[in-house]
């Protein structure tokens, strides 16, 4: 069954003043949309037809450009619009809050750290917050379209990312220029803290 893009799950105007309508629905239109049909296109046809996104990219063919890129794209995006929310911002609690203040010492040391990974990954790239079995917690950044779940990435080993954040131009430039600090800034107003939540209980 081919990938399909999945349903924003709010409007493009939802998450204003912090990231513009006009930015969203190029980015999920243009962009997702781009890497799912390209995703579709490289692996019609291969042994990699059928198989989910997740167990395609966690047993990559890093050579394989097409896929490394157009799944990459394709997964991180899946997961950046959900991780966000017109009702987003504040802190984590439950588990998830206990799993952070135990590796960073609170949130706000946690806060700098993302902050700083998102802030100094040159180029494009991401930013992740992934969750090692056991429950332990991992910030890195990674560049292009990579992720964690990707091997030999170099973004701490056998993790998996509950929270995301797209640091290429094309999220943040109409509305933030070359500013990416207030960027990661104002990306923390919108966080679903509940969707990551019950990402770091799923995979912990």
């Amino acid at each position: 069954m081919a990938f399909e893009l999945p349903k924003l799950p709010y409007a493009y105007d939802a998450l204003e003043p912090h990231i513009d309508a006009r930015t969203m629905e190029i980015h999920y239109t243009k962009h997702h949309q781009g890497y799912t049909t390209n995703l579709n296109n490289a692996v019609k046809g291969t042994d990699l037809e059928g198989k989910s996104i997740e167990d395609i990219l966690t047993n990559l063919d890093m050579d394989n450009k097409a896929v490394r890129n157009n799944g990459g794209g394709y997964y991180n995006h899946n997961l950046f619009w959900e991780v966000m929310s017109p009702d987003g911002g504040g802190k984590p609690t439950g588990a998830l809050a206990e799993a952070i203040d135990k590796k960073f010492g609170s949130f706000e040391k946690f806060k700098d750290e993302f902050s700083t990974a998102a802030k100094t990954q040159f180029g494009s790239g991401w930013a992740w917050l992934s969750v090692k079995k056991g429950g332990e917690v991992h910030v890195c950044a990674t560049a292009n379209q990579d992720n964690p779940l990707m091997p030999g990435i170099g973004c701490c080993d056998n993790v998996t990312p509950i929270l995301g954040l797209d640091v290429w131009e094309h999220a943040y430039y109409l509305n933030y220029q070359n500013k990416r600090p207030d960027y990661v800034e104002a990306f923390f107003n919108v966080i679903n803290w509940d969707e990551v939540s019950k990402r770091y209980e799923a995979n912990k």
